[in-house]
């Protein structure tokens, strides 16, 4: 492919996340995401019922009973000229690993707020993770249809709180039920949405400027002049959008709505496809590799088992960094050193699927995998590096898993593999005993894993208490003293799914006296993906 081509198709794509609090309204605001850009004829309601149920991005029988997203998943949509690869995250904090890992193969974020509650924690954990890698954010402040905070209010706390320059793209006309709209600060335009076409796309009535007659036909007078009073205010005190600033993730525009109503999807969606950034150089060993490459290369960061509970499939979430990938590109698995001819690829819908004769760099396609490939794998189309920063933490809860019916173990163990291979859960084998320990970084996790086992294995399975405190990844640059702690601590000893060599400690003094005998051992909370990270942790 001609470069000139490349660099255009690098430039119209937009990956992003959405990330937010529980119950900010995340995965309405997708679900409308995918509305404005055509992917969806009509949006499905997360607490509704019937056919409006079925959220696109809430695809698993768990998700959609509890109402809560489990498992990040990729929509894929054009609009405005753009190419959007849109991932929605798990708000809950127990699954903020998938969160974690998710965030290393998007571009830019949304953080979604609750006008009547403003930061919370989870959102404000998210975004930390969103400065550790420079990550641009836009906010969405949601939920203005209902009581809210003072927008000037939510502002200063985002400023204060998150140490973020802000700016408002869009500003809301009243809030409650007498939330209108919003106006456009950019485009410096007042698009008024018909609340009873919330399921659907509308056109609008668009107003031009502040000043526009059309707006005191349609708005109540003191709120019109409300308006007017506050964008003056605005263009006088805040700063004005710099691209730059953004890009660099130093300021945020934010844009303020009613995601079940529409009211502002449309500017937040225009705001990405001009302001947010295309695909940006990734981190390698030894180099960063820029989008505009001519040679595939990408990785792993998510696999999913069971998307098609027929066919026990598994898919791997392949975030592509750089060149032209078309169907039956041959790549090389750096872990293994084999090629594979992806000839199945797939762009995503939620759990729809298309099959993907090209791509480029920022999508995220899917392959067909039967365990070979890994989260934090690297594909190359033949140079010898591999990305580096998908991360794994130690659990902190552990408990074994006992069947109802112990005569199923061997199914039991491929599922927990399967899980295990997904990043869902931590899954541990000891080194003396049968039975096998699962950790997890949240308890709801524990309720989601027993309802798969039984939802995609037909497993009933119970989850009972270990007597284990914390897990700690060991390693040693010494064999022989490797083997030595292993011989003497055995039975507090286990290997993970990839067979990393694992500490079980009873309790926080246990652990402290192992590394305090065997000061040559490194004791680690965080894991590289298939390479261990050699920073000890206490």
């Amino acid at each position: 492919m001609p470069a000139n081509i490349l660099e255009e198709e690098v430039r119209k794509r937009r990956t992003f996340a959405i990330i937010a609090h529980p119950d900010a309204g995340k995965t309405t605001l997708t679900e409308k995401l995918l509305l404005f850009g055509g992917a969806i004829q009509m949006a499905g309601a997360v607490k509704a019922r019937g056919e409006q149920r079925r959220a696109r991005s809430d695809w698993m029988k768990v998700e959609r009973e509890r109402g809560i997203s489990v498992t990040a998943s990729v929509m894929n949509f054009d609009y405005a000229g753009r190419t959007f690869n849109l991932v929605d995250t798990p708000g809950h904090e127990d699954f903020s690993e998938d969160t974690y890992r998710t965030l290393t193969a998007v571009d830019s974020a949304v953080m979604v707020i609750d006008a009547a509650k403003g930061i919370e924690s989870q959102t404000r954990k998210l975004f930390e993770v969103c400065r550790l890698r420079d990550v641009p954010i836009a906010t969405f402040v949601n939920k203005m249809d209902r009581e809210a905070r003072d927008p000037f209010e939510l502002m200063d706390e985002i400023e204060s709180d998150l140490q973020l320059e802000v700016t408002p793209a869009s500003w809301p006309i009243g809030s409650g039920s007498e939330f209108k709209g919003c106006y456009d600060l950019i485009r410096d335009r007042l698009i008024l949405m018909d609340r009873r076409q919330g399921d659907v796309a509308s056109e609008g009535i668009v107003c031009t400027g502040v000043d526009d007659p059309r707006i005191d036909e349609l708005v109540p007078a003191d709120l019109a002049a409300k308006l007017r009073e506050d964008v003056e205010m605005i263009r006088g005190l805040c700063p004005p959008f710099d691209l730059e600033t953004y890009r660099a993730g130093h300021q945020t525009p934010v844009f303020f709505g009613s995601a079940i109503n529409n009211f502002g999807v449309r500017e937040l969606l225009l705001g990405l496809a001009e302001y947010a950034p295309p695909p940006r150089p990734q981190k390698a060993d030894g180099r960063a590799v820029e989008p505009v490459e001519g040679k595939v290369t990408g990785f792993v960061f998510k696999v999913q088992a069971n998307m098609d509970p027929n066919h026990r499939d598994r898919i791997a979430f392949f975030r592509l960094c750089s060149g032209h990938f078309r169907r039956g590109t041959k790549l090389k698995h750096m872990r293994s050193g084999k090629l594979l001819a992806v000839n199945n690829a797939v762009l995503f819908l939620a759990r729809d699927r298309e099959l993907a004769e090209d791509a480029f760099p920022g999508d995220i396609i899917g392959i067909p995998n039967h365990g070979t490939l890994r989260i934090g794998d690297t594909l190359t189309e033949g140079e010898e590096l591999r990305y580096t920063g998908v991360p794994s933490f130690a659990p902190e809860l552990l408990q074994r898993v006992r069947l109802d019916d112990p005569m199923k173990v061997k199914h039991l163990r491929k599922a927990l593999e399967h899980f295990a291979e997904e990043g869902a859960s931590q899954v541990f084998k000891p080194l003396v005993g049968a039975d096998w320990v699962v950790g997890v970084v949240g308890p709801l996790q524990f309720e989601v894993l027993a309802a798969r086992l039984e939802a995609e294995y037909d497993l009933k399975a119970r989850f009972e208490t270990a007597g284990y405190d914390s897990a700690r990844w060991v390693e040693c640059d010494d064999p022989v003293k490797l083997k030595s702690f292993v011989d003497s601590r055995r039975a507090d000893l286990a290997e993970d799914h990839d067979g990393a060599l694992v500490y079980l400690a009873r309790n926080g003094w246990q652990l402290n006296r192992a590394q305090e005998d065997f000061p040559e051992i490194r004791f680690m909370k965080t894991r590289e993906q298939n390479r261990l990270v050699t920073t000890q942790a206490a």
